[in-house]
């Protein structure tokens, strides 16, 4: 094994920072805001059924993901749970996905600061929204000084922060399901609900349920870094995604029978998406609240920083780990001696998020960075379901072959198969491909774009790994290595 350039700092977070590393990485707010509103125009009225849908799916992961770093705490996180499961190389190419998927946390993220706060100063002041890019510069500079000098103040800024958007938001809801007074209804989780084509609306509708979901994972790479990891990984996992789920549901319900479900998927105007100039949320808390709506707002761009911040400490996780087995340049792998953070990691991330949310903004528009924003989340999305499916089979099959005598029917077979099934037909949708008479119809663009994309980025990756294999298969084979305290490795536990 090759000599390391140090270490991530040991049992220095527990489970509250670890929980909110999720949580964060989720950015309740601006999921709520700018992330499920995109199902809105698919499932309409029958968005909280897509929701409900989409957290029992992404409860069963969490299941699986909780069984699996029981014994496999590591830095590199869902690959090595999945080199652990299914083989060296399919833990490369998870690996692969993550260094597509986790980099663009971020500046998604970048993006909607930008977005919320230009928009806000352009209305009520009359500044140009071309502000935006500067602040996409502030927001990457913040999240660039939290993720740089330590996971403590990076994590715990995260407490602080995914608390007091988790707060606004919640109360706001409340408010909203009280002035819906007599429309409030559970004709919101039936399929048919303000929609076209039922479920065949509902499972597109997925697609942005799921993308508010993604990060409740993104704890796991935070392994090496907390106390206890075998107990306190399973639990932020878990948790995050049940709490974090509760709260988007209590959200869209809210919504829709405030907004009307049978309004929520209209056309311009009229529709939910496009209310308020497309920011309904900040709308309806107008309405509801008066001057209050700037807690909106804040929250807003608070969830931003938050989720970033989680992002990028995820990202640079997994690059560090790809890096110290040398499957990346072996600086992301330099850990800083003061801060014990994977520092040029850090650096690289933070320059190239401020590059792409930029670069994308200004390419579909600068009056328009959200369709930048439908982009880079339709690829996250994809490319977490595909992995998701994977830890679920990962699971399965590691403790059929490697801890056979722990084997549970239920946790190790039921769950993983089952989540597995519930996402296929998201993942089918995805492409636009109509089945059992449904009447799915494609994403339209730029969210179109992400298949083509996802799958240049995995073919070149497919070819990394055929040319490792064949030159130098042992690094492929270290990605199902644990890294334990003092430097000691271990390639099984």
């Amino acid at each position: 094994m090759a000599a390391r350039t140090g270490e991530l700092e040991r049992n220095a977070i527990g489970l509250p920072e670890v929980l909110f590393q999720s949580i964060t990485h989720m950015a309740p707010a601006a999921a709520v805001a700018y992330s499920i509103i995109f199902a809105t125009t698919y499932a309409g009225g029958a968005t909280p059924l897509a929701v409900v849908i989409a957290l029992v799916a992404c409860l069963f992961v969490a299941v699986s993901i909780g069984q699996l770093a029981q014994h496999l705490p590591s830095a590199g996180g869902l690959y090595t749970y999945n080199a652990h499961g299914l083989g060296a190389s399919v833990g490369f190419l998870v690996a692969w996905g993550f260094m597509m998927l986790e980099p663009l946390i971020a500046p998604l993220l970048y993006l909607i600061f930008g977005y919320v706060l230009a928009s806000a100063f352009h209305t009520y002041w009359g500044w140009p929204i071309e502000l935006w890019v500067p602040l996409v510069v502030v927001a990457a500079g913040i999240v660039w000084y939290l993720t740089y000098h330590g996971i403590q103040i990076s994590t715990r800024t995260g407490v602080a922060l995914g608390s007091f958007e988790i707060a606004v938001f919640a109360v706001l809801s409340l408010f909203l399901i009280i002035h819906a007074g007599s429309n409030n209804t559970l004709a919101v989780f039936a399929p048919g609900t303000g929609n076209a084509k039922g479920m065949g609306s509902v499972f597109p509708g997925m697609i942005f349920a799921i993308l508010a979901f993604g990060g409740f994972e993104a704890s796991a790479p935070l392994g090496e870094e907390a106390r206890d990891p075998h107990r306190t990984i399973p639990r932020a996992v878990f948790l995050s995604c049940l709490l974090i789920g509760i709260f988007y549901l209590f959200c869209y319900y809210a919504a829709t029978v405030y907004f009307g479900p049978d309004k929520m998927a209209a056309a311009s105007p009229n529709g939910f998406y496009f209310a308020n100039g497309g920011d309904p949320w900040t709308g309806m808390a107008k309405d509801v609240w008066g001057i209050g709506w700037i807690f909106v707002l804040l929250a807003i761009a608070n969830s931003a920083i938050a989720n970033s911040n989680a992002g990028a400490n995820a990202a640079t996780r997994v690059g560090f780990a790809l890096a110290r087995i040398h499957l990346l340049p072996s600086a992301l792998g330099s850990i800083h001696p003061r801060y014990h953070t994977p520092h040029v990691a850090v650096n690289v991330q933070a320059i190239g998020g401020i590059v792409v949310a930029i670069a994308l903004g200004w390419f579909f528009g600068s009056q328009a960075p959200l369709n930048a924003y439908a982009l880079l989340g339709t690829i996250v999305t994809i490319l977490l379901i595909a992995i998701y499916i994977l830890t679920n089979l990962s699971s399965l099959s590691f403790y059929w072959r490697e801890r056979h005598d722990e084997f549970n029917w239920f946790l190790h077979f039921v769950i993983p198969i089952v989540g597995t099934l519930i996402f296929i037909p998201v993942l089918v949708a995805s492409a636009g491909i109509d089945f059992a008479g449904l009447g799915i119809t494609g994403l339209t663009y730029p969210a179109n774009l992400a298949i083509p994309i996802i799958l240049v980025w995995m073919l070149i990756g497919l070819g990394i790994l055929v040319y490792f294999r064949m030159r130098a298969p042992e690094r492929i084979d270290q990605t199902a290595e644990l890294y334990l305290s003092g430097g000691e490795t271990a390639t099984s536990v």
